[in-house]
């Protein structure tokens, strides 16, 4: 089995571990889907959306569905941009999802449309201001959709309201651009946007927005620069930011942000350099991190994070992931 497809099966498992309706754990799906660069979103009903993407550097013009009860992938109805790279994918408070930017076959696009469930089918709707690529979509808890910097060198924001399917402008941000980077809702409704990358620079500055004064501001900057890292939001308030690209390369090191001193201190490092890799919040509490590139081209061993002691341990369980036939 090729390389691209074991990291995308590798997805489903760690995307179903924290889902308690999976009991079975022969989880290869039925319908082989492959490729890179898409978009994965948990509906409503379970089911996981798959938007867009390359397979074997050719644009994919469908969106799939994979079912957990029937184990299956199917089509969707036909997309409004049939091809769309590095968009976003976000679900709204009314179970529909909003995809937004990305590149498409004429280039880089500010156009956005909507995937409803119901129907399985897609609509467009607003048009974002500036065309994004490789940037950030959070939900926010009043419903709106930030969206923050992409390729192009922005440094703008932009909200999606739901309401009246507009995106609308809302504060700049600190540093002149950023791309590659994370964004974290917090507790408190902020959300916290750490590293990535300003033109060839990579950054270790981080700054929140605050949705009430629609205004981003400074906060405590990383140990180091970082990009394609991870950022998961811990039980405790917390924000584990692991993994990624530095001026070195692939890293293994992981440092905590503390919203409450605004403050970036080192952790325990992986045990293996990772980016472009997935870490999922368990109900224990872990943090366990899966697939992604690596600087010697294969595919990094699962992990597991504990936030109780700072300490990172193989992952020897029988996962859905570890008992997978890969083929």
């Amino acid at each position: 089995m090729n390389k691209i497809y074991q990291k995308l099966t590798l997805m489903f498992a760690a995307l179903l571990l924290c889902s308690t309706w999976v009991a079975a754990v022969n989880l290869l799906p039925t319908g082989r889907v492959s490729g890179h660069s898409f978009t994965t979103t948990v509906l409503k009903s379970g089911s996981i959306l798959i938007v867009g993407g390359y397979n074997t550097n050719k644009s994919l013009n469908t969106a799939r569905v994979y079912s957990p009860s029937t184990n299956a992938i199917t089509p969707t109805g036909i997309m409004e941009n049939p091809v769309r790279v590095w968009h976003t994918s976000t679900l709204l408070a009314n179970g529909k999802v909003l995809v937004a930017g990305g590149a498409i076959k004429t280039g880089l696009t500010a156009s956005a449309e909507l995937y409803d469930p119901a129907t399985n089918s897609f609509s467009a709707t607003g048009v974002m201001a500036k065309a994004r690529y490789v940037h950030t979509a959070t939900l926010l808890p009043n419903g709106k959709v930030l969206m923050v910097g992409g390729a192009g060198q922005l440094s703008t924001a932009e909200l999606y309201d739901p309401a009246k399917g507009k995106f609308m402008p809302t504060g700049m941000m600190e540093n002149p651009a950023r791309t590659w980077h994370t964004a974290t809702l917090l507790p408190s409704g902020k959300v916290l946007i750490a590293g990535g990358k300003s033109g060839s620079n990579f950054l270790s500055s981080a700054e929140l927005y605050d949705p009430i004064s629609n205004t981003f501001s400074s906060t405590g900057e990383m140990g180091g620069e970082r990009y394609w890292h991870s950022a998961t939001l811990l039980s405790n308030g917390e924000v584990l930011i692991a993994g990624g690209i530095d001026e070195g390369g692939y890293t293994a090191s992981a440092e905590l942000y503390n919203p409450t001193t605004g403050i970036f201190t080192p952790t325990n490092s992986l045990r293996a350099e990772r980016g472009d890799h997935i870490a999922t919040l368990m109900p224990s509490g872990q943090v366990f991190f899966e697939a992604g590139e690596s600087k010697d081209g294969h595919l990094p061993e699962p992990e597991f994070y504990n936030p109780n002691q700072g300490s990172i341990v193989a992952d020897n369980s029988t996962s859905p992931s570890s008992e997978m036939s890969m083929q």
